[in-house]
């Protein structure tokens, strides 16, 4: 394997092995996609959240975070709220009949009138919020993609970052827009029901591990 290609191997392996997990915000991609609502937008946004937060990481931001707790207290608590709401609104979709029945055959044939009366400035801050609001983000990309980073010196450590941010956009765009080829299961309402439990279940858990973990 020639020098170039080590380091950007290992940057999308470990990348990949953080980023493809059950979170808040793999299932608020997951949901959009298979509403088939402004994906390439939540996309975008993920991706260049994801994008963003790493290069800090390569470039030794993540020490000066780990020298300031409160920027992941404050973000722990905000995203605890974000994400118990979330939570809450998925559970309400889930309970309501009406709700489900009306997304039923039929729906997925209309997502393209559905992404035109949703505004996708709504969109993009409700996946800005479920991307950044979450301390476990900025550990995960900026100190610990940070730190193995770190250890290489450059370019190799621009090889690294660039890994990391290749295993993000193909995990995004893997989701968001491969999320159609569940469609067919999704013309059941009780797939999206048992899809807004697990989501809600997801949020609340994340939220209540992150109060936990300030109150420790």
């Amino acid at each position: 394997m020639t020098a170039p290609l080590a380091p950007l191997a290992a940057g999308f392996a470990l990348g990949a092995s953080l980023i493809v997990a059950i979170g808040a915000q793999n299932a608020f991609v997951l949901r959009r996609g298979l509403e088939r609502r402004h994906v390439a937008a939540v996309v975008t946004v993920c991706v260049a959240c994801d994008w963003a937060l790493i290069a800090l990481g390569a470039v030794g931001f993540g020490s000066v975070v780990a020298r300031f707790p409160i920027v992941t207290a404050v973000a722990a608590w905000a995203g605890a709220a974000f994400l118990a709401l979330v939570g809450a609104l998925s559970l309400r979709s889930a309970l309501a009949p009406g709700a489900l029945e009306a997304e039923d055959a039929g729906a997925l044939e209309a997502d393209a009138d559905a992404s035109r009366r949703g505004g996708v400035w709504g969109v993009v801050v409700a996946t800005l919020a479920v991307s950044l609001l979450n301390p476990h983000v900025y550990l995960d990309t900026v100190v610990l993609l940070g730190s193995v980073a770190a250890q290489y010196p450059m370019p190799a450590r621009a090889y690294f970052a660039a890994g990391a941010m290749g295993a993000s956009l193909v995990w995004f765009a893997g989701l968001g827009f491969g999320a159609r080829l569940l469609a067919p299961l999704f013309r059941r309402p009780v797939a999206w029901r048992v899809l807004d439990f697990v989501i809600a279940g997801v949020m609340w858990w994340i939220a209540a591990e992150l109060v936990l973990g300030q109150l420790r």
